[in-house]
């Protein structure tokens, strides 16, 4: 099993920030993953926003991919909306989503 890198990427205009750490955190555990291995870091500015093609706060990736791609979102300092698998929308991404990420990426489908 590998151990992937884990971030998240926030933006300090975002309230859903704290509950996205939580939760990864969480899941991180209940797939035997250190939960203090995350990569928080913070997009402040335009610029670290293109960088990072940031499509908004809290954005989660496992191995360098997102948890929920948006390929056709715009990147800027915003907060993010997650489709959930009933259709509705979140400020969070699916536990079950994010758990399944973390597994396929310890098993190298990254």
């Amino acid at each position: 099993m590998r151990t992937p890198r884990v971030e998240l990427l926030w933006w300090e205009g975002c309230p859903s920030t704290d509950a996205a750490l939580a939760m990864l955190r969480e899941e991180m555990t209940s797939v035997d993953l250190d939960p203090e291995a995350i990569d928080v870091r913070e997009v402040s500015t335009d610029t670290d926003a293109e960088r990072e093609e940031f499509v908004g706060s809290p954005t989660i990736r496992v191995g360098g991919r997102d948890v929920q791609p948006l390929p056709d979102e715009p990147i800027g300092l915003s907060c993010r909306v997650y489709r959930l698998p009933d259709g509705r929308i979140s400020p969070l991404p699916d536990r079950a989503e994010v758990r399944q990420t973390l597994t396929d990426a310890m098993k190298g489908g990254d």
